[in-house]
């Protein structure tokens, strides 16, 4: 929580790579907001929409199991490109679960978007953060940022974040340090160990991941490390000897993917983490759609990697 925010809101603040007037329109826009908004798996049907305070928005979120969910959304205050505030979560059963208070501002070409959804009470606050995590709800924000790479440079990408009650220093350090990162990093069932590891400006590491019947090896190139803000290194499938290969499960999967890291302070003892990933390198039509098609997948497995990580922040 944001020291200026009070026990009964939840804050959300992220900075998009795109001015506000795209971040704005992607947001205000019904067949643009039709491609992001919402957990991932999730699509949306807008019925109407008069934007304006006043006015309303009136839309049904199909979820991945078949659930619908109706919204009717009243708006109270349209500041184009600056502010939107709205109440979120009615419908003809029920009334708003919250009020929304959106903020955009920019700064050369970037956009930061401060976001407080304000509930009746501490509690009611802390459950509806429960829920939202539990429901992915934070992955909205996450395929918003794809969807304004797409439209800002033509680029395919994968976001993810995650909070942890952490500092920023320590974040870091669980991140370049390889005695820490081998303890949560491979998936669900797999053990990890670094043959080589030399993670600096330049350098490179080897690591081999099992589950006991298959050994998997990759290894990666580091290109830009900065503490304790950012690192980007590239990835890569191979064998034993660092001869390039694919994913033993996945052949089309694209050969050579860049990882950027941020590592963004949010109070004393909290950071989140972004991540962005991409593909570069040779690859075909086929390993793109391959990487677009599995953002899901690549959701679960960055959240059971987090998962692991949260456990592994009670330990140390």
């Amino acid at each position: 929580m944001s020291a200026k925010n009070k026990p009964n809101e939840i804050y959300i603040t992220r900075i998009y790579d795109a001015p506000v007037k795209t971040v704005w329109a992607a947001w205000t826009d019904v067949e643009q907001v039709a491609k992001w908004w919402g957990p991932r798996g999730f699509t949306l049907t807008t019925h109407s929409k008069d934007l304006r305070a006043g006015g309303h928005w009136n839309y049904t979120m199909h979820g991945p199991d078949g659930t619908d969910w109706e919204n009717r959304t009243k708006y109270f205050e349209v500041e184009k490109y600056s502010r939107l505030v709205y109440d979120h979560g009615a419908n003809e059963t029920q009334p708003p679960l919250f009020r929304v208070t959106v903020d955009f501002t920019e700064t050369k070409g970037k956009t930061k978007m401060e976001m407080t959804m304000a509930l009746a009470t501490p509690e009611a606050a802390q459950e509806t953060k429960k829920f939202i995590r539990k429901a992915g709800g934070d992955s909205t924000w996450d395929r918003l940022a794809e969807h304004l790479g797409k439209e800002t440079e033509q680029k395919e990408i994968f976001v993810i974040n995650r909070s942890f009650e952490a500092s920023r220093e320590l974040m870091f350090d669980l991140w370049t340090d390889p005695k820490h990162v081998a303890q949560w990093l491979p998936p669900t069932g797999m053990t990890m160990k670094y043959l080589r590891a030399d993670i600096k400006p330049g350098g490179s590491s080897l690591y081999a991941m099992t589950n006991g019947e298959m050994t998997m090896y990759g290894r990666a190139a580091y290109l830009e490390i900065q503490r304790p803000e950012y690192m980007k290194y590239t990835q890569e499938f191979c064998d034993e000897n660092e001869k390039l290969s694919r994913h033993p499960m996945a052949p089309t999967w694209p050969a050579t993917m860049l990882t950027t890291v941020k590592f963004i302070e949010e109070g004393p003892k909290q950071t989140r983490v972004n991540i962005t990933w991409e593909v570069v390198g040779d690859y075909t039509d086929v390993e793109m759609q391959t990487f677009m098609q599995a953002r899901p997948g690549m959701s679960q497995g960055w959240g059971g990697s987090f998962e692991k990580l949260e456990e592994y922040l009670q330990k140390i």
